[in-house]
């Protein structure tokens, strides 16, 4: 059983032929479980004395844990210990101590300061599993937050800095066990599972020019037997794959994790399983019908079907949890924003294109350069002139182009491909372009909408194209045409902006930093925060999300084919292009230009994301070059950082091998490259993965705002399908719609991915004051917090403004997806919860 909490505080040395030191430790641990107690000791190592035999730094006598004194703080259970170590006079300040420990149990060790004199402290921010010796037949080692370049390491401790590295480099082979800490890299081969069929065989994502992909962390599981390529799985939900133990979520947020995930289980899926086998109908009757998902007790727990269903997936602990919560806490989810105050304002026009702008995916949508739109082939678009220049306020096709005020949301080129393939599985999906204006009010008026389809005979595509209407059959075709392109909106959200824009791009990053960039590095103290829990997620999201039969698949109109999808995007991505600044001015939502800090003027300022967003990236932006600067004086001391170049090299070669031949790498040469790089990736893993992520249930928690799948094409004039439709219009609008399982399992499923858990961190907040032993950089990150607080005051004035209505739209629901929240870090927690994580951690 796992033990948590340990902090080490060490007070004077006594003047004498030999100091004694003394100390305690705190170590929070599991009801009914014992300490590590007199099992475990501690020794101190010297960073100022080197011990000629070792050419380490001196060690202290050793310490153990003995005189256990207990009391609970916040609800948990604490145990402290008394300690002394014994050194020699000449002994200096601590740099790193070890401990070890021979107890049955591993515990976390949270951070130990010593005293050394009146007006000096070491602090060690440890956040850490210790596990026991004949686990890992190795001590477990830990550095002070003392920041050194590599040239600048104290001799006492470079040798000691050199072996922890090489450690967690590990060897490359053999299976990963719960204790190793070795962080290496493999390709997505764990997403198939052919053991249980040809159907589930998936390729290998990463190493091909056909499928590249980012590396993910490597667990060593053994090869299936049915394809020694693929990575054999688990038979059963696997909540515990491997994940180095410095990586993984604390005991609190796994419970957190594991309660969600079941409360989404008992009161969807289960729910939802009854009435598939009781009601005729697996499509929802009527609007009022799904309302009732989040407001009616009618759906209750089926036993039968949980012990005939769910018993063979999940482990009997899962089991056995389910079954007890279905039963005492039968509930309901909150109501989405998106209804919460007009059930119908998700049909409306206006809020259909304000949500591209300040909804969930609002990072695709761009300022069309030509008309009509092309392929990258070539391929004009079958839009013409004549079906939107009168719903131009005046203005001809050129003059809206030319004065960029034509946009369009464009997913034409990436779903062509795959349509033949996903329409063969009950799935009837298009390829969409849909153009909007820009009005002078700054709100995006739909203007027009193509559909296509490739032809069954020949190369050529089959496009239909469908313009607003307020009333009669044509407004009934113009909401099923705005349904198909939100579905081809999830896709892309979950897939591309989501997945493989944030999780996938970032884990390689986390290795690299790990096995590259020493604990003591001033590049990795600044950027441990922002990898939090994402290597574990990641993790979970490969076992029960990503994989074959996984959720996505089963969700997601892209169904088998969706890994691939992600991998055929992962072809145009691009590093630099992921700095906000950049990927604005790419979408023409942006010009450069002298806008102070970004660099960028906004197209025009009602422009939720993109504005509060440039906030944000300047504050980070200021932090990272005040942070930098501080260690780094000039190019050269950047260049002759072997730690940071091995790190840059990996990340380009290995983590993004299949990229590695790019020239839009940055050359990791000069100050500026290695603070764009640091202030791209921190952008990615909190803000952005913020604004993609946290609104989710908000506005796709109602399905037919942004459903993730139609099961019907629009139906053409003179068909079978067009006379039923004619018949209720409402109706087969709702069985174009997934049907209920599929419903209600993407509800749970962006239900749980909404959540904020209760230890998160943010951003601008550290957990320990002691993070960095250095004032002057505890002064800048003050600053940062100071930063991103007049971010929020210009956040909410934006939000106050009437002209900006974008802010609110129809649906009057605030944009606070990248609001810092500073101020309310303590009172967050559950689906409400605002703020920007400092790292991806759901």
């Amino acid at each position: 059983m796992e033990q948590r909490g340990l902090c080490l505080s060490l007070q004077d040395c006594l003047n004498s032929a030999q100091c004694i030191i003394t100390g305690k430790i705190i170590i929070q641990h599991s009801p009914g479980k014992s300490g590590p107690g007199k099992s475990a000791s501690v020794q101190l190592y010297s960073s100022t004395q080197v011990d000629p035999n070792t050419k380490k730094g001196k060690l202290s006598g050793k310490a153990y844990l003995k005189h256990g004194k207990s009391n609970k703080h916040n609800g948990i259970k604490n145990t402290t210990y008394k300690l002394k170590f014994h050194v020699e006079p000449d002994f200096g300040t601590p740099g790193a101590f070890v401990i070890n420990s021979q107890h049955k149990h591993k515990f976390f060790l949270e951070s130990a300061t010593l005293q050394i004199s009146e007006h000096q402290t070491v602090h060690f921010d440890c956040n850490s599993w210790v596990y026991p010796f004949d686990k890992t037949k190795r001590n477990r080692l830990f550095f002070s937050n003392t920041s050194y370049l590599p040239n600048q390491t104290p001799n006492a401790l470079v040798e000691l800095r050199k072996e922890e590295l090489a450690s967690l480099r590990g060897d490359g082979t053999g299976k990963r066990k719960e204790w190793d800490r070795i962080y290496d890299y493999d390709k997505y081969n764990d997403l198939g599972d052919p053991n249980n069929g040809p159907q589930h065989a998936r390729p290998v994502l990463g190493g091909s020019e056909m499928h590249p992909y980012p590396r993910r962390g490597r667990t060593g599981r053994p090869p299936s037997r049915q394809d020694h390529q693929t990575e054999s799985r688990p038979e059963t939900i696997n909540l515990d794959i491997y994940v180095p133990p410095d990586e993984r979520f604390s005991p609190k947020k796994l419970s957190e994790f594991t309660e969600n995930s079941i409360q989404a289980a008992v009161h969807f899926l289960i729910p939802q399983a009854k009435s598939l086998f009781q009601e005729n109908s697996s499509s929802f009757e009527s609007f009022s019908e799904i309302r009732d998902l989040f407001t009616s007790k009618k759906y209750q727990v089926v036993e039968e079907w949980v012990t005939h269903k769910l018993k063979k997936l999940v482990p009997d602990k899962l089991f056995k949890e389910i079954q007890q919560t279905s039963k005492e806490n039968p509930m309901d989810f909150p109501l989405p924003q998106i209804i919460a105050g007009n059930e119908l304002v998700w049909k409306d026009d206006e809020e259909f294109g304000r949500q591209m702008l300040a909804g969930i995916n609002p990072a695709v949508i761009r300022t069309l350069e030509k008309f009509p739109p092309q392929s990258k082939d070539g391929t004009v678009s079958s839009i013409k002139a004549s079906d939107i220049e009168h719903n131009l306020d005046g203005l001809t096709i050129n003059q809206a182009t030319s004065q960029w005020r034509i946009s369009i949301l464009d997913y034409h080129d990436y779903y062509m491909p795959f349509l033949k393939r996903i329409n063969t599985k009950g799935v009837c999906a298009y390829a969409s372009r849909t153009l909007l204006f820009l009005r002078n009010d700054a709100t995006l008026k739909p203007v027009a909408i193509e559909l296509s389809l490739p032809s069954s005979s020949s190369d050529e595509e089959i496009s239909r194209v469908f313009v607003p209407s307020t009333q009669g059959t044509e407004a009934a075709l113009w909401q099923m045409a705005k349904a198909h392109v939100a579905v081809n909106d999830s896709g892309y959200h979950q897939l591309i902006t989501h997945w493989l824009k944030t999780h996938a791009i970032v884990e390689p990053f986390i290795i690299a930093t790990r096995r590259q960039l020493s604990v003591m590095h001033p590049i990795h103290q600044l950027l441990n925060p922002h990898f939090k829990d994402t290597m574990h997620i990641n993790a979970l999201a490969r076992s029960i999300l990503i994989n074959s039969g996984g959720i996505l698949e089963n969700t997601l109109f892209t169904g088998e084919t969706s890994m691939e999808f992600s991998s055929a995007l992962y072809k145009d991505w691009r590093f630099d292009e992921q700095s906000l600044p950049a990927d604005l001015v790419k979408r023409r939502m942006a010009f450069k230009g002298t806008e102070k800090g970004s660099g960028v003027q906004l197209l025009f300022e009602d422009y939720p994301y993109g504005a509060d967003g440039l906030d944000i990236w300047v504050a980070i932006n200021t932090w990272v070059t005040n942070y930098c600067s501080f260690f780094y004086t000039d190019d050269d001391s950047l260049k002759s950082d072997n730690e940071i170049q091995a790190w840059w090299s990996e990340i380009r070669n290995v983590g993004h091998g299949d990229k590695c031949n790019e020239t839009w790498w940055y050359k990791m040469e000069t100050r500026s490259d290695l603070i764009e790089a640091l202030t791209i990736l921190i952008w990615t893993a909190s803000a952005l993965h913020a604004a993609v992520n946290f609104g989710q249930y908000g506005y796709a928690g109602y399905p037919p705002n942004h459903p993730t799948l139609c099961r019907k094409f629009i139906p053409e004039e003179g068909t079978l399908e067009f006379a039923e439709f004619l018949r209720d219009p409402d109706k087969y609008y709702l069985k174009m719609l997934p049907e209920k399982i599929e419903m209600t399992l993407s509800i749970a499923l962006i239900e749980v991915l909404s959540r904020h858990t209760s230890d998160e961190e943010y951003l601008g907040q550290r957990p320990s004051l002691r993070w960095t032993a250095i004032e002057q950089i505890q002064e800048k990150f003050k600053q940062f917090s100071e930063d991103l607080q007049e971010v929020e005051k210009r956040i909410s004035e934006r939000n106050r403004d009437p002209k900006l209505k974008n802010r609110w739209g129809p649906a009057n629901i605030p944009y606070k997806l990248l609001y810092p929240d500073t101020s309310n870090v303590r009172s967050r927690g559950g689906i409400t919860g605002k703020g920007i994580p400092n790292s991806i951690s759901i």
